[in-house]
């Protein structure tokens, strides 16, 4: 007994000292890394023109439903760039996605969607006329984005609206291809571009982008909004478009695809009419062609679902998508994502049922730094900024998570109360920070990790370096950092997300700065 007493002492000593992962929170005096950084400004890449979310789909009902008090805590968390005291307000969101609804929810349980919360507004009626009081709460939050300093808006398409589709659904029975009726083509064009003229005319709200199709890879058969596109279908309906926004003087622009995942937009996979869509849309050889149109920019969006399991195939994924989008001149939107799936395989994440919520965000971190590194995406989006955490999804698939007030089973039309998740705030070391206009600067780190990287941003006049750094180890990482091409910093600022932290604001003492264990952390140097 004796002998198996202090082997299992032994055990339990060589397991601790060999995981990474453990003391979770010490403080800085336990430094046991240090990590040597380099900078350089005169290497840069792209220029970012936002980090965002959408409002699928409960908005619209805290919008519309919930006290005046819980909505406006929501808006300010989302939007606000204020730091009071060293407590930011919110993650300063610097574009928001506005989903443009089928007309599902005035359908109501016709619509063969089951779940009222995935159902949306239109503001569309069967005789062709327009009722502007729907997606109310939708445009409360448009509305309150506006006024705390967003500054790009698109507006997204899941399906057409029901009026105009085959099945009279939001969901589709077509298969692989659109779910739009033929003779409606122009009249769907014709609605989003007067949709967006109603905003920009009645609420000074400018539409910067137009999505008109949503992972048109996926033949969405039931559950929510959608519809399958072939590539041809969607050349059609974005000629359509470019014609609509021309008549009316409009100056957004038409973003396309919204592909499902990454690879379909940079090689065939699946249905060929439905991928390759970067040489389908952006080779002026191809039939699909659409880069010489008006409201077309040189921009690819597409998701990054599915293709972030772990961090080679992130890595791999990415850095093709970012040579094919190189090769035809074209800068890359990321326009979704959540943690969509059961493929997660890294080696610093726990999976699901053990995950914690800052381990989950952390692995978003990992996400957003693929995109923004190795893909080098000038904008990136969560998908739900708002959710109910039903099913033990926990921070999986939103940034805020709702509470109705009959529990989280219950209606989203009762107003209850709502909490910022780790997820939100990691996104904020990001959002909050590195503002459009901000170009990526060259961050090398000496014996690099999969478990410890970060980026680095410089504003347009040159007097704020912005860095920020993941830290997937549970020991704290001491940073000996070179910027070449700057003189010395006047102050710099350190905001943190960790367990006990949310964007904690910190002032490095010294020449020494440390990062946390498990944690997410922003430098802000002014110079």
């Amino acid at each position: 007994m004796q002998f198996k007493y202090y082997f299992c002492l032994l055990l339990i000593f060589v397991i601790s000292a060999c995981n990474d992962r453990t003391d979770p929170e010490p403080g800085q005096s336990g430094t046991n890394v240090e990590k040597a950084v380099t900078i350089d400004i005169g290497k840069t890449f792209q220029t970012i023109d936002g980090f965002g979310a959408s409002d699928c789909w409960t908005a619209n009902y805290v919008g519309r439903d919930w006290e005046a008090n819980q909505k406006e805590s929501i808006a300010r968390l989302l939007f606000s760039q204020d730091i009071n005291n060293g407590t930011p307000e919110g993650i300063g969101l610097s574009m928001w996605r506005f989903n443009l609804g089928a007309g599902t929810a005035e359908q109501g349980d016709d619509s063969g969607i089951d779940d009222k919360s995935r159902r949306a507004e239109s503001f569309l009626n069967a005789d062709g006329t327009y009722d502007w009081s729907r997606q109310q709460g939708q445009q409360y939050f448009l509305e309150k984005a506006r006024e705390y300093g967003c500054g790009s808006f698109v507006m997204f398409s899941n399906s057409p609206p029901v009026h105009y589709t085959y099945n009279g659904k939001g969901f589709s029975a077509r298969g692989a291809r659109s779910n739009l009726k033929e003779e409606h083509y122009d009249d769907f064009a014709a609605y989003i571009a007067n949709v967006a003229e109603y905003f920009k005319n009645n609420k000074n709200i400018t539409f910067s982008y137009i999505s008109p199709v949503n992972e048109p890879q996926y033949n969405w058969e039931s559950g929510q909004e959608g519809s399958g596109w072939q590539n041809a279908e969607i050349k059609r309906l974005v000629m359509g478009l470019d014609n609509a926004l021309s008549r009316k003087n409009l100056d957004s622009r038409i973003l396309i695809t919204e592909s499902g995942d990454w690879e379909y937009l940079y090689k065939i996979k699946g249905d060929a009419a439905r991928s390759n869509q970067i040489t389908e849309f952006f080779s002026p050889e191809s039939a699909n062609y659409i880069g010489d149109l008006t409201h077309v920019d040189l921009l690819i969006g597409g998701h990054s679902y599915w293709t972030d399991g772990n961090w080679d195939t992130m890595k791999s994924v990415r850095s093709q998508l970012g040579a094919a989008a190189s090769a035809k001149g074209l800068k890359i939107y990321q326009t979704e994502w959540s943690m969509l799936g059961d493929h997660f395989n890294d080696k610093d994440y726990p999976g699901h049922e053990s995950a914690t919520p800052l381990d989950i965000a952390l692995h978003m971190s990992k996400v957003i730094y693929h995109d923004l590194t190795t893909a080098n995406v000038s904008s990136w989006s969560f998908w739900t900024s708002m959710d109910m955490a039903r099913w033990d999804h926990k921070n999986r698939f939103l940034l805020i998570d709702l509470v109705p007030g009959s529990g989280i089973y219950g209606d989203i039309s009762e107003s209850g109360r709502h909490e910022a998740t780790k997820s939100l705030w990691v996104l904020g070391n990001y959002s909050l920070f590195i503002r459009p206009g901000y170009q990526r600067v060259d961050l090398s780190i000496a014996n690099p990790s999969s478990s410890f990287f970060g980026s680095a941003w410089m504003s347009p006049d040159k007097k704020r370096l912005v860095v920020v750094y993941t830290n997937m180890t549970g020991k704290s990482i001491a940073i000996d950092l070179n910027v070449t091409g700057l003189g010395r910093h006047s102050s710099v600022k350190q905001y943190t997300t960790s367990r006990t932290k949310d964007l904690g604001e910190n002032t490095p003492s010294g020449e020494e700065t440390v990062i946390d264990p498990l944690s997410v952390t922003t430098f802000v140097y002014e110079f």
